[in-house]
């Protein structure tokens, strides 16, 4: 049901992310700006207009780290929506998770300023809620 109250229109933002697992690593991004800059994060962004929320996970993935995935080989983890899950406002964020047999060398582009596999056992702190991302991910 739609209310009229003053104050509680929300503008809510699409996203997606990718956690790329690799012989016991993850790839992670270095956030060139703000919110969390100079954190580590999951390659993501924005679904664009006319584009489903798996092709832009590939697009990201391919434009922040330089990897090409095929859309058919990331299955989706889950939705994330916490209301404070980023500072900027509402997010909604669809991750998907695919798995390459050997680590490739990453490229870091687009937002990010480095692009790294990370050991599963040795992560640091992660941008965002992507720790709780990265940890359904290895659930599955």
């Amino acid at each position: 049901m739609a209310t009229d109250t003053p104050g509680t229109d929300e503008t809510i933002r699409y996203t997606a992310d990718v956690v790329l697992f690799a012989a016991g690593h993850t790839l992670l991004v270095l956030r060139g700006w703000d919110p969390y800059e100079g954190y580590w994060a999951l390659p993501g962004g924005h679904v664009d207009v006319g584009e489903t929320s798996v092709a832009a996970a590939a697009r990201e993935l391919e434009e922040e780290a330089g990897i090409a995935v095929p859309v058919a080989d990331l299955r989706q983890v889950g939705a994330f929506d916490a209301p404070a899950r980023d500072p900027r406002g509402r997010y909604v964020s669809v991750a998907y998770t695919a798995t390459l047999r050997a680590t490739v060398t990453p490229t870091a582009g687009d937002d990010a300023t480095a692009a790294r596999w990370w050991p599963l056992d040795a992560l640091p702190d992660l941008a965002f809620d992507h720790a709780e991302i990265l940890a359904a991910a290895a659930a599955r």
